[in-house]
């Protein structure tokens, strides 16, 4: 009996290594251990903050770059998350943020303002990934995939935007300056 559930194991993590080798679908993992289960839920607990902070400020400063797009990138980070606590038959809270259940602090009095909030976001999200989050699920291929793909989006995407944003570039409307290579693209999930 101890040889075939030693043979399952091995298999399944070698199923498990060719699937991230070949950049494939993970299959669902079996259960979330409670620390994987706090550290998706503290995921996306920050990923409803980050966009319910973004909406607040297009709702005083309309919908300009880099917030709209950085916004819709949190909605889509979000729903990765969800997703991994729909297949592990889990529970997913609403946004509190949105509801108030949870306070925001106050928006920022210029856009200026706004994107030095979200340099500083941006960073302390990466601090949050590095130093908590990925350690919490290192075990777990799929979770260190997600979020390795989330805490580099923020790093490469959202944080050069807002330093951009932040360095005096016009803010527009429908871009800043330009900038701006607009979301998604129908490549399949966005990861901005």
């Amino acid at each position: 009996m101890r040889f075939h559930s030693s043979l399952g194991t091995r298999l399944s993590a070698i199923v498990t290594v060719i699937a991230v080798v070949l950049g494939t679908a993970l299959p669902a993992h079996a259960a979330l251990s409670s620390a994987e289960h706090r550290a998706v839920l503290a995921a996306l607990d920050d990923e409803y903050h980050a966009q319910a902070t973004y909406r607040a400020i297009m709702e005083r400063f309309g919908a300009v770059r880099p917030f709209s797009n950085i916004e819709r990138a949190e909605i889509s980070h979000a729903a990765a998350l969800i997703a991994v606590l729909r297949e592990n038959g889990l529970s997913v809270p609403a946004n509190p943020y949105l509801s108030g259940a949870k306070p925001l602090a106050p928006v920022p009095g210029t856009l200026a303002e706004a994107c030095a909030l979200g340099v500083q976001a941006e960073m302390a999200n990466s601090g949050l990934y590095d130093g908590r989050l990925l350690p919490a699920v290192a075990g777990n291929a799929q979770l260190t995939q997600i979020l390795t793909r989330l805490r580099d989006a923020s790093q490469t995407k959202h944080l050069p935007a807002f330093q951009r944003c932040g360095g005096g570039g016009q803010m527009q409307g429908r871009g800043m300056g330009g900038q701006g290579r607009g979301y998604g693209g129908g490549r399949g999930p966005a990861w901005n």
